[in-house]
């Protein structure tokens, strides 16, 4: 991996580049005359690559996007009629659908976010799509069912009737409609969603690690918290982020009028 320039994950070959800037690390998924589809080499390239970069104190946030203008056209069925499934064990379809980094992560889409392409999308925290991007759920088209989360994190995320359509019909929807309904932060000029979804992703990475992970947990667990119970838990997550050296860097700097230098600790 680099700090300026992309280089590929461990044991991906050229199939999945990581490039770290700035706090972000930018992962690529570099099959676009598969138009993306993932494979296991993909998977466990991407699984390997958030395994490391969870624990590097120079990386607070995630960009997700796909080489060659598309970002994901779901599983690639060739391999899975040879055998090759593209699920790695404790973290899912592409290495990521089960077990989704503790760090935020945005998807950066252009082209088509289908099937498990739309499934990775939705285990990121924010999409950013370019104008001409589409997404779908097509499974059911294939004697298939969105197993990688689709069926479930969809109805989550947007009105229970719409979520129905996109999963039953198994059409595609623009990304225009998907902003409409909530799902899709913002939508770009086309060729541009990548370079939106890096700043907004360095915005983040500006902020303390410690109170970005925490946040990002609360957020992600708290809906299944009980009404009793929620202060507490969410006590026992956010109280060490007061008591860190970050959390008095952020009152000095504030007090002494300069930018923050986070430790992450």
């Amino acid at each position: 991996m680099s700090e300026s320039t992309s280089a590929p994950a461990s044991g991906a070959g050229d199939e999945v580049l990581v490039q770290v800037e700035d706090g972000v690390a930018v992962i690529t998924i570099n099959r676009p005359r598969a138009k993306n589809a993932i494979n296991g080499v993909v998977a466990r390239a991407v699984a390997a690559a958030l395994d490391e970069l969870e624990e590097r104190k120079d990386v607070s946030a995630y960009v997700l996007t796909g080489a060659g203008g598309t970002f994901c056209a779901g599983m690639d069925l060739k391999g899975f009629l040879t055998g090759d499934f593209p699920v790695v064990e404790g973290r899912g379809f592409g290495g990521i659908a089960e077990a989704p980094p503790k760090k935020p992560m945005v998807a950066a889409i252009e082209g088509y976010a289908l099937a498990g392409g739309f499934e990775l999308a939705l285990s990121c925290d924010i999409i950013v799509a370019s104008e001409e991007a589409k997404f779908g759920l097509p499974e059911p088209k294939r004697g298939l069912v969105a197993g990688a989360g689709g069926v479930m994190r969809l109805p989550q995320r947007i009105p229970y009737h719409i979520a129905m359509e996109i999963a039953l019909t198994g059409d595609h929807f623009p990304a225009s409609r998907l902003y409409e309904v909530g799902l899709v932060n913002y939508v770009t000029p086309a060729g541009e969603a990548l370079a939106t979804a890096v700043a907004l992703a360095k915005k983040i990475a500006a902020n303390a690690p410690l109170a970005v992970a925490a946040t990002k947990r609360v957020i992600v667990e708290s809906a299944d918290w009980s009404l009793d119970e929620m202060f507490k838990k969410q006590g026992e997550i956010i109280n060490p982020v007061f008591g860190s050296k970050d959390a008095m860097e952020g009152a000095a700097a504030f007090a002494e009028k300069r930018a923050p230098q986070w430790k992450g600790e």
